[in-house]
């Protein structure tokens, strides 16, 4: 039997929706397309300057990785690009290890991703936890807001730390420098924001009051068509005309960036050497961990909100992985899957990944014919836009004393110390210590689902029956039968129906060892009767079936 390791197939999901591809399937994804990258354009840039990048490093990863990852991916509808999930990690990288190493460390992590697909370890991220998942994206959800305080109330600050700490320090020590003209920018863009569906529902009171103030000049078919527009798109629109028509004095991204360079990117290829890229283990693992992750949790919603075949993982997380190695030459940032797009790509009437295309080839027209006008988007709307995402993202419901009620105690133990370790410290630490933790919960909720039970003692024969998993968070349960063993006549026979024990590792054999020893240092003999297959293939394997000679029970 061959032991080459076994690679997964490197098959995008175009190839299979192009089989039956049609032109009504065509026109719903340009449609698609089109709106979310309508949508992607504002958060693009937030995405970009919250993380402490120019604005047109977070429209070059929507373009470039989001082309890539919907040419190449294992999903039909998923969108791809620059995620509210690595504002926190991408500025705390950037903070202590330069720009260029932040290119570098999103390139490893684009190779990390593809390695990751290419041995069909995919699968492994579904096993983490969900009180993980709920904890840690909670946990960046809070640090985005606080993150986005300095722009939304228009603070005078030059430089903001990286850790959240520092942060509150510095922005309470600079709250003299409020402005109310960005502040109140902020303000209506957030309500607008949470406002803004609610048109689209007829039978909702602002939707009804709207029709009714408007219902003379507009038709309610018109106000509904219109009410369908993205919300980040109509408040970056108006509330940035209406900064420049009252010359608010306000932040923009004219002002701080110079605006974004109407053109292509040049490729460019960071300083790189071997004693750079083991200098950026960390920040490269927790890029690649969190993408792998946030990409993979994407796909899933994906299959849920829409009707096409379920995504192949480790053909996203390659597809991930290459356009993780290829946006940073372009000054690009990283890139994951995006829940907000996606689903607004499948509501929208995405069917195949030609969607997520036209959705990069949108934004592409829009910063090559549109660009000089973003100089006059306030910082604090961006905030807004920002502040609602955040808001959105984190899952604030389950940390509620009525909801933690309903979790067991380790569930909560979990959600709550991953979020704790992800405010107070960062990403990296709360994911693997919440890992550690599961761990460590699960073996101690094994190890009481094994029990040694006494069945009958009729001498000479003492017989013991097991259940559960004999491993080595719970062969120490044996320790006490090892001592009755010790203490019995001698010359008895020990019988272990092991019918209901399911599973055995090498600590479950030794265990069984010193029982064994025990029993032949009263001049007795063990037998092990009624195996499963894989405790009996550990025992052969191993050489105690030999050891225990007569006491082998034959196979039934």
């Amino acid at each position: 039997m061959s032991s080459r390791p076994q690679f997964a197939r490197f098959r995008p999901r175009l190839i299979d929706t192009l089989s039956d591809y049609n032109r009504e399937r065509f026109f719903r994804d340009i449609g698609a397309g089109v709106t979310v990258g309508i949508v992607a354009l504002p958060l693009a840039m937030a995405f970009a300057i919250a993380s402490g990048l120019k604005p047109e490093a977070g429209l070059w990863t929507a373009i470039i990785a989001g082309f890539l990852i919907s040419l190449l991916g294992g999903s039909a509808v998923q969108i791809g690009g620059p995620a509210g999930a690595f504002i926190v990690i991408v500025y705390g990288i950037l903070e202590r290890y330069g720009l260029a190493n932040l290119l570098i460390a999103t390139a490893c992590a684009g190779v990390v991703l593809f390695l990751l697909g290419l041995f069909k370890l995919g699968t492994l991220v579904r096993y983490v936890p969900v009180s993980i998942v709920v904890g840690f994206t909670n946990g960046i959800a809070m640090l985005i807001l606080i993150s986005q305080l300095r722009d939304w109330f228009g603070l005078r600050i030059q430089k903001m730390p990286a850790d959240m700490f520092s942060q509150l320090t510095t922005l309470a020590s600079n709250a003299h420098t409020f402005n109310p003209y960005a502040f109140g920018l902020g303000v209506l863009c957030l309500a607008g924001l949470f406002a803004w569906p609610l048109l689209l529902r007829g039978d909702s009171r602002l939707g009804q009051m709207v029709q009714q103030v408007f219902g003379r000049v507009l038709e309610a078919r018109a106000i509904q068509l219109g009410s369908r527009l993205p919300g980040p798109i109509v408040a970056l629109v108006t509330l940035s005309l209406v900064s420049w028509l009252f010359s608010f004095p306000v932040e923009t991204i004219g002002t701080r960036f110079g605006g974004i360079p109407q053109g292509l990117p040049a490729f460019e290829l960071p300083a790189f050497s071997w004693e750079t890229v083991k200098q950026l283990v960390t920040p490269t693992v927790t890029i690649a961990l969190l993408g792998a992750i946030e990409s993979l949790l994407c796909a899933r919603v994906a299959d849920q909100v829409s009707s096409q075949p379920r995504h192949d993982p480790n053909q996203e997380l390659m597809a991930q992985g290459i356009a993780n190695i290829v946006a940073p030459f372009f000054g690009g940032m990283p890139a994951t899957g995006t829940i907000a797009r996606t689903v607004t790509n499948v509501r929208s009437g995405a069917s195949s990944p030609v969607a997520g295309i036209v959705h990069a080839l949108t934004l592409l027209a829009v910063v090559l014919l549109l660009a000089p006008l973003a100089v006059h988007v306030p910082l604090s709307v961006l905030a807004g836009i920002l502040l609602f995402v955040a808001w959105n993202m984190g899952e604030w419901r389950e940390f509620t004393p009525y909801r933690l009620r309903h979790f067991s105690r380790h569930y909560r133990l979990l959600m709550l110390g991953t979020f704790f370790l992800t405010v107070v410290f960062d990403l990296t630490v709360a994911v693997q210590a919440g890992v550690v933790l599961a761990c460590a919960l699960f073996i101690r909720r094994m190890n009481t689902l094994f029990t040694v039970e006494m069945v009958s003692m009729q001498p000479p024969v003492i017989t013991y029956r097991l259940y559960g998993a004999l491993f080595f968070g719970a062969a120490a349960r044996l320790h006490e039968t090892v001592l009755a063993v010790e203490r019995a006549p001698r010359g008895m026979t020990v019988v272990l129906d092991a019918m209901y024990l399911i599973c055995i590792d090498a600590t479950g054999l030794d265990a069984l060892r010193q029982l064994h020893k025990a029993v032949l240092s009263r001049d007795g003999v063990m037998r092990i009767e009624s195996l499963q297959p894989q405790p009996r293939e550990e025992i052969e394997r191993s050489g105690f079936a030999e050891e225990l000679a007569n006491g082998w029970a034959a196979p039934n």
